[in-house]
């Protein structure tokens, strides 16, 4: 197995969920800071109700001001049709996220959708991203359980996987989405889906957790097989539709130290400091009370 993984910075999910409005301008900058540090794949923006998400509400003014390099894979989140419209027309996303989960309680929180509806909606969006000429990643959200007794088990992930490569997804990234997974966790779920995936099909990671367990979390997923992983600069975000408190995303910083140690082949990137730096000063200066 190749040690070389795939890092995909995820600012859009680190910003989804502050409260104070993130100039156009801002959130531009800090995108071709990113690009310009190397970041290849980052999940940039999301194309879905403004009144879910208010942060996202001007994706397509950011991505005009940012005009990402040619090679640079732009990610936009989409839960409709309609979404998946608009990050195509913006001529800079060449890659649509779909969110599907084993929950239908989060489901219904994140999408207003049921299992049902899901799958035919993300039959449309992958009909009209290969119209497109885009590829799209589907996140199992809740892949390692959830907080609200709906049931789950490693076969039903397993299953979930089948359903999305039988929908035509050739990546897919299990989501840890509220933090719940233990390394221990995290580590038999990947080998337990790794061996069952068609060839072609690639897997990864979207792990929620504290500081001090991210890099165990990275490190058993990587053991286990998986060489793409989302994170963000900080470790801020998380999804503000799972629970209550917030669990921040892994920190790149972190998961880019861990992945050195294991060995792990990483892409070529300028120093993360003034990055980082930037990233802090965003959450500090928009992620306070609104009151």
């Amino acid at each position: 197995m190749s040690n070389r993984v795939k890092i995909i910075e995820c600012p859009r999910d680190a910003w989804q969920g502050l409260p104070r409005p993130i100039p156009v301008e801002i959130k531009a900058d800090y995108l071709r800071l990113l690009f310009a540090a190397g970041f290849k794949h980052v999940d940039a923006v999301s194309f879905v109700s403004a009144a879910a998400v208010p942060q996202m509400a001007d994706s397509e003014q950011v991505l005009a001001f940012a005009q990402p390099d040619y090679d640079v894979e732009i990610i936009g989140i989409v839960v409709n049709r309609k979404g998946a419209e608009r990050a195509i027309a913006t001529g800079a996303v060449t890659t649509l996220g779909f969110p599907y989960s084993l929950s239908p309680e989060f489901l219904r929180r994140n999408q207003n959708q049921t299992p049902e509806e899901s799958v035919e909606i993300l039959d449309a969006v992958g009909e009209a991203a290969y119209k497109a000429g885009l590829g799209v990643v589907a996140y199992i959200s809740m892949a390692f359980g959830n907080p609200y007794g709906d049931p789950w088990s490693v076969e039903e992930v397993i299953a979930a996987c089948d359903l999305l490569i039988d929908s035509g997804i050739e990546q897919i990234s299990l989501a840890d989405t509220v933090g719940l997974a233990s390394p221990e966790a995290v580590e038999t779920l990947v080998a337990a889906v790794l061996p069952t995936l068609q060839e072609g099909v690639e897997l990864g990671v979207h792990l929620h957790a504290q500081p001090e367990t991210a890099a165990a979390k990275v490190a058993a997923s990587y053991r286990a097989g998986c060489r793409r992983f989302d994170m963000a600069l900080a470790g801020i975000g998380g999804c503000p539709f799972a629970q209550d408190a917030l669990v921040g995303n892994v920190a790149t910083e972190i998961a880019l130290a861990e992945l050195a140690r294991l060995g792990a082949e990483l892409p070529t990137l300028q120093p993360l400091d003034s990055l980082i730096t930037a990233s802090k000063g965003i959450q500090q200066k928009f992620g306070g009370s609104t009151q």
